[in-house]
């Protein structure tokens, strides 16, 4: 499979960071039309990332988190602070984080529990770790508020782009598990679970209706449209997934690209059905330390291409002018695993 070649004339990109009412402005080295984001997910820090000098290579204009980027599973704050210390003391980290904006969001083991939801007593301190590890301000707005979702805001010189980073923990319903044993999990059939909790979809309806940018990101720690393999998914909550597909939808949002972690494996999913306008792609990147080596299969309706489970990191370019996205799995040595292209 033939490689993008990266780009490489110097370039501005100003980002304009909006979460419940705070601002920023962040030089990276890109600007024009095209804004290359590296993101990834299930990064333990005590087995190592060989990855973060591929990404350092690419020159990424931002890296996205998208979840469990440290395995503390514990109530400890100062524990799961430590965790959060070692991961910044990482070299390859370190340099990503001195040259690369940095945003993203948590998933259950960062969180604090494992499979976690609004169940967890101590999520309200843990939100404020997880804030402290992304730099955020204390004076922020952010740190008032219940869950960790946020907008940002990204202007070149052709378009822009909109990241809203999603907490699929904070407020989430219990799952139930599987009373037959077959799977881990079987979907609430009943109404009134939720994965988003009402605030925090009041603000994704707005910040999508609101949005003239050219590419909308959804950043979800679990994927949104693999829903039958019995672990977490936004299958476990069918209403909740009829829900997004329809605020979508309603929004008259372009662009809007799904990035998913969580799995330990990698894969590109995509559906053109009803309500939407376009097709949507759930990017799935995981892990960053540790992939399902032993994955044998699993359904999934909406998969393009095959299942990578080797430890890889998602590549996206967005070519604003010419509203294309060109999606790529990336493994050790930067080797393309995967690829996938859409035009919007």
């Amino acid at each position: 499979m033939n490689r993008l070649i990266p780009l490489v004339f110097p370039l501005l990109l100003l980002c304009s960071c909006k979460s419940a009412g705070d601002s920023a402005q962040i030089a990276t080295r890109s600007e024009g039309e095209i804004l290359k984001i590296a993101f990834g997910s299930c990064n333990d820090t005590e087995r190592g990332n060989r990855l973060w000098d591929d990404i350092l290579a690419l020159g990424p204009d931002l890296w996205i988190w998208g979840g469990d980027n440290v395995y503390a599973d514990t109530d400890d704050m100062e524990e799961l602070r430590e965790y959060y210390a070692e991961l910044k003391a990482v070299p390859g980290y370190k340099a990503l984080e001195t040259t690369t904006p940095v945003i993203g969001t948590w998933d259950d083991h960062d969180y604090g529990l494992n499979d976690g939801g609004a169940e967890f007593k101590a999520r309200a301190a843990s939100q404020q770790v997880f804030l402290d590890f992304l730099g955020v301000p204390e004076k922020s707005s952010r740190r008032e508020r219940e869950g960790v979702y946020a907008a940002h805001n990204y202007s070149t010189g052709k378009g822009s782009v909109k990241v809203l980073v999603l907490d699929t923990r904070y407020f989430r319903t219990q799952l139930k598990e599987d009373p037959a044993g077959n799977r881990r999990y079987v979907p609430h059939t009943e109404p009134g679970g939720t994965i988003l909790g009402e605030a925090q979809w009041a603000w994704l309806e707005r910040e999508l209706n609101e949005s003239g940018a050219d590419f909308n990101i959804l950043v979800s720690s679990i994927q949104v449209l693999s829903g039958e393999h019995g672990f977490e998914t936004w299958g476990n909550f069918p209403d909740e997934v009829t829900r997004l597909m329809r605020v979508i939808a309603d929004s008259g949002a372009r662009g809007v690209i799904v990035f998913s972690g969580d799995r330990h494996i990698s894969e590109f999913s995509r559906t053109d059905s009803q309500p939407l306008s376009y097709p949507l792609v759930d990017f799935t990147s995981s892990g960053l330390t540790h992939a399902y080596r032993a994955f044998k299969g699993e359904p999934n309706p909406f998969r393009i291409g095959e299942v990578i489970s080797v430890e890889s990191f998602g590549w996206v370019t967005l070519d604003i002018s010419n509203r294309r996205a060109t999606f790529q799995i990336r493994g050790d040595g930067n080797k393309v695993l995967l690829e996938l292209s859409q035009t919007y």
